[in-house]
């Protein structure tokens, strides 16, 4: 039990550190970005009025307190999934979901 328990205690302890943003991510997700997501979130993320009003939904600036405050790992489910009436993004990876995301984190104003 206390091997059990000095196990626990050593895995509780470690740090997990997330490497830095590389720039080819950030490229790559702005180039997956610019050719999958503009249409409706516009060019820097500001959202377009229209596509908003047609869906009749409240579309953030994706570089807004509100869009940046969510974790990677949700950024990058509702890119894969969808959420609301946001459809998944077709012929996107985990890899390029990954790399959006890096690129929607240069967006924080």
């Amino acid at each position: 039990m206390k091997s059990f328990i000095a196990a626990v205690c050593t895995i509780a302890s470690l740090s997990f550190t997330v490497p830095p943003l590389s720039a080819a991510d950030v490229a790559a997700g702005k180039a997956t970005y610019s050719k999958k997501c503009t249409s409706c979130h516009g060019p820097m993320g500001e959202a377009k009025e229209n596509v908003a009003k047609t869906l009749k939904v409240e579309m953030h600036n994706l570089g807004s307190k509100e869009v940046q405050a969510k974790g990677d790992a949700e950024l990058k489910k509702d890119i894969l999934e969808g959420t609301g009436k946001m459809k998944p993004v077709t012929g996107i990876d985990a890899k390029a979901a990954d790399d959006i995301v890096a690129y929607l984190r240069t967006l924080k104003k």
